[in-house]
């Protein structure tokens, strides 16, 4: 047991040490180690992960929500004890079993936000130099509660990427093929407030915000982007619609290949012929549920397409990133 637990453990520690921030992990106060106590905790979190993983709804009305609560010791992956950061005493860091976690939501009847692309953070102080993961640590707690997960840049190079006043595509081209995502949240933060770009497979979207509580801050700017994202990603398809969607960056018979496995496995394309293709560019005939524009923009969250400049004939433009 005990050797289980510290592998656990480490393969926790492992993860934050990419910069990982999931919303399946959350921490919560105890006053003892009591099997009690840990019961009861794990039901404490469980409720905290079903919001996260929910997009903010109240589940406490669902059928199977106080069921699901009683059994939460059955879907936790891993846990361990540690000091309480926020106060005296000690707290429990719990991982629930993300499969379970989905499973779950969707047996109440709830849409959850499993499958989504994590954000990428690159946050910048005022002196240009990208913030750490413990300075971002506020921020990534409120995407977390959210239902996002999220990766952060790293600050050794970082340094002449993107920035809020300055994101050129082929930045986020870059930024695309090394973190596996479209989702971009750039930040600089300066004396009195914060500007923020959020850059998600569509035109960048950017806001100030004033303050100077820090920590007040990245919970606005979390719950902002949350709510942009939510608007953008959460749309329900309706009928059939034909139109033309042009790809560029195909360069081989595997980008080929892939780029039909991967467009054919979203839920809302009913259907992809080739119609045409030139240079590194390829005109498809695309059957959605959604209007190619949204369709665009969903795939581009990914971080596998991005949208680009328009094309002749086509209803949406996209470039093949990996």
């Amino acid at each position: 047991m005990l050797a289980a637990a510290l592998m656990l453990s480490l393969a926790f520690q492992a993860a934050h040490a990419q910069g990982q921030v999931s919303p399946y992990t959350v921490v919560v106060p105890v006053s003892d180690t009591t099997e009690g106590q840990r019961d009861e905790a794990f039901g404490t979190a469980l409720s905290q992960v079903l919001a996260r993983t929910s997009g903010g709804q109240d589940l406490r009305g669902k059928s199977g929500y106080a069921e699901a609560l009683k059994g939460a010791a059955g879907i936790v992956q891993q846990y361990q004890y540690q000091k309480n950061a926020a106060g005296p005493g000690l707290a429990l860091q719990v991982t629930f079993d993300q499969a379970a976690v989905q499973r779950t939501i969707a047996q109440m009847g709830v849409a959850g936000t499993a499958g989504k692309p994590p954000i990428l953070l690159l946050v910048r102080d005022e002196d240009g130099s990208v913030l750490t993961k413990e300075a971002l640590a506020p921020l990534s707690q409120a995407v977390a509660a959210r239902g996002y997960s999220v990766v952060l840049a790293d600050p050794g190079k970082a340094a002449g990427g993107p920035s809020v006043a300055s994101a050129d595509p082929e930045q986020i081209f870059n930024l695309a093929k090394q973190y596996k995502t479209g989702l971009v949240l750039l930040g600089q933060m300066r004396t009195g407030g914060a500007d923020w770009n959020l850059i998600s497979g569509g035109p960048q979207q950017k806001w100030s915000a004033t303050g100077s509580d820090n920590s007040a801050l990245f919970n606005d700017a979390g719950n902002a982007l949350a709510d942009r994202l939510g608007k953008q990603l959460n749309v329900i398809g309706s009928g059939n619609v034909d139109g033309k969607l042009w790809v560029t960056g195909v360069t081989s018979a595997a980008d080929y290949a892939t780029l039909l496995a991967t467009l054919r496995a979203d839920p809302m394309v009913r259907n992809v012929v080739t119609l045409s293709a030139q240079n590194d560019g390829m005109m498809l005939g695309m059957k959605t549920a959604l209007p190619l524009g949204n369709l665009a923009g969903s795939l581009a969250a990914t971080g596998r397409l991005l949208e680009t400049e328009p094309h002749a004939g086509a209803d949406a433009s996209l470039r093949w990133v990996h």
